[in-house]
């Protein structure tokens, strides 16, 4: 099973989304505001990606949160209290692969490699 993490609005995993569904793979969808983050995968998505990668310091939210609450962001810990404080802070989306291994964003090209991989 394949499952996707963000926000449905997020034109990044609406792209995601829709190539999904375009090799009519089985997908679950995470909603972060339905559904919240989930804090237990937070540690397994920084140590995948890096806390740096992970919080998307060239959105919105980011821009938008005051400079006490960036700077703030020294470590891991400190990363993931605020993913929990503001899911829309993620990068997007986080997709798990049916083998067990994550990418973050969106290519198509790196899709494709994931999607149709051998199991592991």
């Amino acid at each position: 099973m394949i499952t996707v993490y963000g926000i449905p609005n997020c034109d990044t995993v609406k792209k995601a989304r829709t190539w999904l569904a375009e090799q009519d793979l089985d997908v679950a969808f995470h909603d972060f505001k339905k559904q919240g983050v989930p804090a237990e995968l937070l540690p397994t998505w920084i140590k995948a990606f890096g806390r740096d990668r992970i919080v998307n310091r060239a959105g919105n939210t980011w821009r938008k949160l005051d400079d006490a609450a960036k700077a703030a962001v020294v470590d891991d810990a400190a990363a993931a209290a605020l993913m929990l404080a503001e899911p829309s802070v993620i990068k997007r989306p986080v997709v798990s692969w049916s083998d067990g291994h994550w990418t973050l964003g969106f290519s198509a090209d790196a899709f494709e490699k994931s999607a149709f991989a051998a199991p592991k």
